[in-house]
């Protein structure tokens, strides 16, 4: 009889660098592309601990880098394994072709739909589709390397410029809160020569970053369940510095260098109760409506008078970070490592 099996599928930061080298980037940009599969790094540490909590639950621990997932995968037992997508990506990575993989071999799987893997990590196909279920969130433009393929609305607080596909809503340059549109077709410029992306260009928006996460250890779990808190970081927005310092290789060395400060969180129902009674119902109408279940992020701009904006939604959000792992320890009462095999033990038996 096989026994239960937990597959986790990553895509390796040193498997990404070459593939990206291959194509001509530079090795800085490639450095920093790369340095968004951090978490793959971050919790390889803990596959020992990982194959520990298995066991204690009559299973195995079988973590698969993404290139040997195909014939991994075609191999599974379709009653006893369970497939955990770690990284996503469908531009400059590649683990959004992990869950159809699973859906392919007709393998069990942690996490949303697999064609939320894709739309995701396309901002403004995204942003469209959620504005369509009446979301709170931000008009975009969309502009390639100077050229507008959609205008954003006029802004009377400038504009926040990001790439579309990359894979954060991270600004990159401390300069993407920008006052014109000459200045977003610029930065349009610069981000299509470093990195090959299209820009999402919105309304500058105030207010504090916060991020609901969300994982659902018992399958019966519901909103309740979700863990919202105010990131303060002390800047206005992440930029690309900002994300090296935190995760992964180049998060190691900026903590042996000094340069790390991991962000404050703060519970948003502490402090603006209304603003955290919002945000539930807008996770309760998207998992209803959009899918989103098992394991999942939010991000959102939150305005002190409890206006709400959802910027973007997550289904590989990153396990391994401060800010993930506080939510399990506070809401579930376990490490990261229990909390993963708990959630996917209960899944295999049911």
């Amino acid at each position: 009889m096989p026994t239960p099996t937990l597959m986790l599928v990553y895509e390796p930061e040193e498997a990404c660098r070459q593939r990206l080298a291959q194509q001509g980037l530079a090795a800085d940009h490639v450095l920093e592309i790369s340095s968004y599969l951090a978490q793959s790094t971050d919790i390889a540490k803990e596959f020992g601990d990982l194959a520990d909590a298995c066991a204690a639950r009559g299973m195995a621990f079988d973590p698969v880098a993404l290139d040997d997932a195909p014939a991994v995968l075609a191999a599974a037992d379709q009653r006893q394994t369970i497939v955990w997508t770690l990284s996503d990506g469908i531009a400059y990575f590649r683990g959004g072709a992990a869950p159809a993989l699973a859906r392919l071999h007709g393998l069990k799987t942690i996490g949303a739909d697999d064609s939320l893997f894709a739309l995701c990590q396309d901002k403004f196909r995204s942003g469209a589709v959620l504005g369509a279920l009446g979301m709170p969130v931000p008009t975009s433009g969309l502009a390639r390397n100077g050229e507008w393929l959609a205008m954003p609305p006029r802004s009377q607080s400038g504009y926040f410029v990001k790439p579309n596909r990359l894979g954060s809503k991270i600004g990159i340059w401390s300069d993407s809160h920008c006052q014109t549109l000459e200045e977003a077709l610029s930065l349009s410029r610069r981000v299509f020569a470093a990195y090959r992306d299209d820009v999402v260009v919105q309304p500058y928006l105030a207010g504090r970053n916060a991020r609901a996460s969300f994982l659902a250890v018992d399958p019966a779990a519901g909103v309740e369940a979700l863990g919202l808190f105010f990131v303060d970081s002390g800047a206005d927005f992440q930029t690309m510095d900002d994300s090296l310092a935190l995760y992964g290789e180049t998060g190691v060395q900026a903590k042996d260098a000094g340069r790390y400060a991991e962000p404050v969180l703060t519970p948003v129902a502490a402090g603006q109760p209304e603003a955290a009674r919002r945000i539930a119902a807008i996770a309760t109408q998207l998992m209803a409506s959009l899918g989103l279940r098992d394991v999942f992020s939010m991000d959102f701009r939150i305005e002190p008078d409890d206006t709400v904006y959802l910027i973007e939604f997550e289904v590989c959000p990153g396990l391994p970070c401060f800010d993930f792992r506080d939510y399990v320890r506070t809401h579930w009462g376990l490490g990261l490592a229990d909390a993963m095999a708990e959630t996917a033990a209960l899944r295999l038996r049911g």
